[in-house]
């Protein structure tokens, strides 16, 4: 999660709030006809242009002038609200919560929205603000604003400055060509007049000042050479022709690259790998049969690369295809309200890069955040393999996948 600790708001705290009808921390939903309008308010409401230092409110089922509409607030409403948070849409995540209330009698489903400590927050590519007690995109102007506030802030190990690097270590031509349309609105870039530096910026692969550095996600994002400055930042392959490491080797390679270079190359290899039989004997009609789905291996190394320890580990994410099984490793344990004892739990999610996690989303390779493994367990389970074991210690995870029988 990003953003501050999150805390609870009492009842009077936010029934002082709902009689606020022109306060620029609340807005007011009769229902939840228009999601999208939702979303953007969340987006606004992380980013703080106010600079209040304070969660805003969204209350769903009352009017614009207080009063109640008489929505019945039932647990799928609280879940459509809830996945507005980790669907993908708005990035970097938002930290919320959502309630059922009951204030001065109404049922009112209330969204918690507490400032961001890496703005800008978008929303499908768009810079959402408040602007007294409406909605605004923000212009370059505050958009630069809210850019500069994370330099005091406690950032999150993936928005390192990298001092030995430069701009000139980024790949200008993919962050315009393919990054730059993949995570702002068409819109916003038809009347873009940023230089490069404060695109980059604005996208948190750079820091702006008297030297322009790279971050740790710009690197891994787009940089030419990322195992130049981050050592572990790479996957090692390993084939074995056997059930143990003293077995032969039948192939092995390091995959090297931006996270873009990464993806495509551990899918080559996957595919290449993986064992298609056929069976025409069992049925009217030819069935293929695979020792392992794509699908599961795919969540299962992304969640490695975009989950593992940049900051205290140069050992690489390590995938051993052994004749039995898979055995994918990554350096770094569980992290914030992830723990041992909860690991793998449907909803149970937090990211120690929340803004690689981000880049990933954008460039497709995750279409919503927190069910990776969910994915990866029913794939496997319909390909007839066994469930994967997992094995999670305080510094690496490490993920055994058996062998469709």
């Amino acid at each position: 999660m990003t953003g501050t600790a999150v805390k609870s708001m009492d009842d009077s705290e936010l029934i002082t709030l709902l009689k606020e009808i022109e306060s620029d921390r609340v807005e007011r939903k009769a229902s939840l006809a228009n999601p999208g309008d939702v979303c953007k308010a969340i987006c606004a409401f992380a980013n703080d242009m106010p600079g209040h230092n304070l969660p805003g409110v969204i209350f769903i089922g009352v009017r614009d002038d207080g009063n109640c509409a008489g929505l019945r607030v039932t647990e799928e409403l609280l879940i459509q609200l809830s996945d507005m948070r980790s669907n993908g849409n708005i990035l970097s995540m938002p930290t919320m919560s959502v309630e059922k209330r009951v204030l001065n009698g109404c049922e009112i489903a209330v969204v918690i929205v507490w400032p961001s400590l890496f703005p800008p927050v978008r929303y499908k590519g768009q810079v959402w603000i408040r602007v007294g007690p409406r909605r605004a995109v923000a212009s370059m102007e505050e958009e630069r604003r809210l850019n500069e506030r994370r330099k005091a802030a406690d950032l999150p190990d993936d928005l390192r400055q990298i001092t030995s690097a430069s701009i000139k270590d980024l790949d200008e031509d993919f962050f315009r060509r393919v990054y730059l349309p993949s995570a702002i609105a068409p819109e916003v870039l038809r009347v873009n007049g940023r230089t490069l530096e404060q695109q980059m910026a604005s996208l948190r692969f750079l820091t702006l000042g008297d030297k322009s550095l790279p971050t740790v996600v710009g690197i891994i994002a787009i940089g030419k050479g990322p195992e130049s400055f981050l050592p572990g930042a790479y996957i090692q392959f390993l084939r074995i022709n056997g059930t143990t490491l003293a077995d032969p080797i039948a192939d092995q390679k390091l995959i090297q690259g931006p996270i873009p270079d990464l993806m495509r190359q551990i899918d080559e290899i996957f595919r290449a790998n993986i064992r298609i039989a056929t069976d025409v004997r069992s049925a009217s009609t030819e069935i293929q049969w695979r020792d392992y789905p794509l699908d599961a291996l795919q969540q299962l190394v992304r969640n490695a690369v975009m989950h593992r320890d940049y900051a205290n580990s140069n050992a690489p994410v390590r995938v051993t295809w052994f004749s039995d099984r898979i055995e994918m490793q990554n350096p770094g344990g569980p992290f914030g309200q992830v723990t041992l004892e909860n690991f793998g739990k449907p909803g149970i999610t937090d990211y120690r890069n929340p803004n690689v996690a981000e880049v990933m989303r954008n460039l497709g390779f995750v279409q919503k955040f927190g069910v990776g493994i969910q994915i990866a367990r029913k794939a496997l389970a319909d390909n007839g393999n066994p469930a994967p074991v997992f094995n999670v210690e305080h510094n690496y995870i490490l993920v055994t996948v058996w062998r469709a029988p």
